[in-house]
């Protein structure tokens, strides 16, 4: 598997550029993927779905659909693709540490 090493610590990721394991993420991670998904600045907004993915994940094992996604944040879709331009699957699985989902999210 490939690395990629940002700040002083290196991650294994898989050929869509996830991290390798849950239990590896880090706030450089996400200021690693933040700067992958052209994203300048993350906010409350951005934090809160990264705190929802991370949770959900924690109890479920898996990703949210993007339907729960939403309704927890309270957030409509079109503002979560606004928050993560790669999208919830993509982009914000990705910062939260999560593997590659295999559904839809």
């Amino acid at each position: 598997m490939p690395t990629v090493e940002f700040q002083g610590k290196e991650f294994t990721i898989d050929e869509d550029g996830f991290i390798d394991d849950y239990s590896n993420w880090s706030s450089e991670w996400v200021t690693w993927v933040k700067e992958q998904e052209g994203i300048d600045e993350l906010n409350d907004e951005h934090q809160k779905v990264i705190t929802v993915l991370r949770d959900y994940y924690e109890k479920n094992g898996i990703a949210p659909m993007v339907r729960v996604l939403s309704k927890v944040t309270g957030f409509k879709l079109k503002h979560i693709y606004e928050l993560f331009p790669s999208g919830p699957g993509k982009g914000a699985c990705k910062m939260a540490g999560l593997p590659k989902p295999t559904g839809c999210v």
